[in-house]
């Protein structure tokens, strides 16, 4: 279920964290100017989906822990660590946990 419960202040300024942390690099991502990466995956309906890359369950908490340490999660995982904080983090994953 998509979490739509984040504050939309929270929401926004989660958009504009990952086109600032240039997220768009490598993934495509509805709403982020400039965001069309191919390299990894499109980040469309995000929401909706089950699991972090396949392993980890999607929720608010642990979309930021991806966000911020994507290998303390998946090791190996191709996603770098760009030096987000945790507080930016939870507001990227509101944003990207809205999109249905």
């Amino acid at each position: 279920m998509p979490y739509g419960g984040a504050p939309s202040a929270q929401r926004i300024a989660g958009q504009r964290l990952l086109a600032q942390y240039q997220c768009g690099s490598c993934h495509a991502i509805p709403g982020v100017p400039i965001a069309q990466g191919a390299a990894a995956p499109p980040l469309g309906a995000f929401g909706r989906r089950s699991y972090i890359a396949g392993r980890v369950p999607n929720r608010p908490d642990t979309l930021a822990e991806w966000i911020v340490a994507p290998a303390s999660l998946v090791p190996g995982t191709l996603m770098p660590a760009m030096g987000v904080s945790p507080a930016d983090a939870r507001d990227m994953a509101a944003y990207l946990l809205a999109l249905e």
